[in-house]
């Protein structure tokens, strides 16, 4: 009965020990957590600088001081920004 017991033991031990091993050996370096933050700011960035530009193009073509397209593109830029991030961290395994 208890070398059963033992030998469970045993078993369960080197289960985890195998499992703590591949865990170890797939933890990502500091390198691809980096490259990983740059493409999340990059996917976040990219949309609302580019909802800045347009909307001050367009406010160009209005008279006098109009900011009004450029507050609802940048709006628009950070709520594309949020999805590509949501999409982009739900697509990773």
């Amino acid at each position: 009965m208890e070398d059963k017991g033992k030998q469970k033991l045993e078993q369960a031990a080197q289960r985890d020990a195998e499992r703590m091993h591949k865990a170890e050996k797939n933890r990502p370096t500091l390198m691809a957590q980096t490259a990983f933050l740059g493409s999340l700011a990059l996917m976040f960035i990219i949309p609302v600088i580019g909802g800045a530009y347009l909307g001050r193009w367009v406010d160009g073509f209005f008279e006098g001081y109009s900011v009004r397209w450029t507050v609802s593109l940048i709006v628009l830029g950070v709520a594309m920004g949020m999805v590509n991030i949501w999409l982009f961290i739900k697509e990773r395994p």
